[in-house]
């Protein structure tokens, strides 16, 4: 065969393979990568209250048990009954430290069982949420609003962000490794300098996929807005 022709066929199939290899990344162009995988952190239900409802259940502090994985985020010692409509939910967490608005976040189980229907928000929107009564041993306090569901999200420092190639209150997909696969869309990334690496869903959410401990989520893409 002419040398000629045997250069000219080596050349084309070197361009064919160097073009299949610049596909995939040119595919995923704009694109947060499939191996951004972010551990998974399983949220029960809680309470966070102000420093006024904190006298008015307990009397005096809270009481701190435990840091939580995200920093100056703790478990308190003290509990307190959630009362709605038609329905109560005793012996429910209490997170510190105190905010300036009490707020209550339970799945969507949670709230048919006390009978309303709150909205999923991010933490600290209750403006026109469903309020509450919260009832410890020897206090009570009764709350117009501050009941919500809370948006799945996941905290990232900006190096993590800058990493994934996002940005906070961006929303991304992420896939869901457990015995029943699935994909979450409209998972909001929230960046701050304090923040630790962890995706925080519920347990309606972990349950409805057969989540595992030590679970993983896999970011693979950024969310379109219909």
């Amino acid at each position: 065969m002419d040398q000629k022709i045997v250069e000219d066929i080596i050349k084309k199939v070197m361009d064919q393979m160097e073009g299949a290899a610049k596909a995939p990344e040119a595919a995923g162009a704009g694109r947060v990568s499939c191996d951004s995988t972010v551990p998974v952190e399983l949220s029960g239900r809680h309470v966070h209250l102000s420093e006024e409802d904190i006298k008015e259940l307990y009397g005096a502090p809270l009481t701190f048990v435990k840091e939580l994985s995200q920093p100056g985020q703790y478990l308190c010692k003290e509990r307190v009954r959630l009362i709605g409509p038609s329905g109560v939910i005793d012996n429910v967490a209490v997170l510190g430290p105190a905010r300036p608005k009490s707020q209550v976040e339970v799945s969507l189980t949670d709230a048919r069982i006390l009978g309303m229907k709150a909205p999923v928000r991010q933490s600290g929107d209750v403006e026109g949420t469903p309020g509450i009564v919260l009832a410890s041993s020897t206090g009570l306090v009764g709350l117009k609003e501050g009941v919500l569901v809370a948006a799945r999200h996941i905290h990232m420092s900006p190096d993590d962000a800058s990493r994934f190639g996002v940005t906070d209150n961006q929303k991304v997909s992420v896939h869901m490794d457990g015995e029943r696969p699935a994909v979450f869309k409209n998972v909001i990334v929230r960046v701050h300098k304090d923040f630790r690496l962890a995706m925080h869903i519920d347990f309606d959410e972990a349950n409805s996929c057969g989540l595992g401990k030590a679970a993983r989520g896999r970011i693979v893409g950024i969310t379109q807005e219909a």
